[in-house]
């Protein structure tokens, strides 16, 4: 598909990687639609930042997790331009879950939005792609998928299970829609990383240095692009799967 003219919508499109995801997808020409949840202040200026690329660019809040926030937001950017044709599940929380545990509010919390929210999103804005024969999905999953974090149980299932859905998504929505997964390692060091995590993170890639978010977003915009992919993923760690 390309992008040029299209509508994308970006969950989690306001911070970090979802940022980079949105503005690169303005480069290329398309209207965008960042979703957030509380960060209505970055939300704002990545639609700043959008806009000066020459595309229109909206901000929606809407907590994936929840169905009915879901809904209004797909409505809102109908109502603004009509379609989306493009959607990339971004959205994600960064916490703790260790296991076991006697809170499981944060499990519930961590796969809601990653499971049930791209799940929903993606729900709603299937049957118009398909009515128009055309649409493209890319989930952003991590390593979890292949080797499980310590202590972050609800992140690691709910990126596996993003990923079985990215599958089983491509297998529905055919041939109209192709269904995809970015798998990215380390691109952009937490803020709190000090020098000597970094480079113990460097060290554990074949390229022995971190990625930029540029790396992530091109992966991205290829498989948008790439018309005969479906059900696959590309993962951009820097070989970090395979190092020793």
């Amino acid at each position: 598909m390309e992008t040029k003219g299209k509508v994308a919508l970006i969950t989690g499109g306001a911070h970090r990687v979802g940022k980079a995801i949105t503005l690169a997808l303005a480069g290329a020409g398309a209207n965008v639609i960042v979703n957030y949840h509380s960060s209505a202040g970055p939300a704002e200026e990545t639609v700043a930042e959008a806009r000066a690329l020459g595309v229109n660019a909206i901000a929606l809040q809407a907590d994936v997790a929840q169905l009915d926030q879901v809904d209004r937001m797909v409505d809102a950017a109908i109502a603004r331009f009509g379609a989306v044709d493009i959607l990339v599940n971004s959205a994600s929380l960064w916490r703790k879950t260790p296991f076991p545990t006697q809170d499981v509010s944060d499990w519930h919390r961590v796969t809601s939005i990653l499971i049930n929210g791209s799940f929903y999103c993606a729900n709603a804005l299937a049957p118009g792609m398909l009515e128009r024969g055309a649409g493209a999905i890319v989930n952003i999953v991590d390593l979890s998928v292949w080797k499980p974090w310590r202590s972050y149980t609800a992140h690691a299932v709910g990126k596996t299970a993003l990923m079985a859905l990215t599958r089983q998504l491509a297998l529905e929505l055919a041939p109209a829609v192709q269904v995809n997964a970015v798998a990215p390692g380390p691109v952009l060091p937490p803020p709190d990383y000090d020098e000597g995590q970094i480079a113990t993170v460097a060290a554990r890639t074949l390229k022995k240095r971190w990625g930029t978010a540029d790396d992530v977003t091109e992966a991205v915009l290829f498989l948008i692009k790439a018309n005969y992919i479906t059900g696959e993923v590309i993962v951009v760690d820097g070989g970090e799967r395979y190092a020793a």
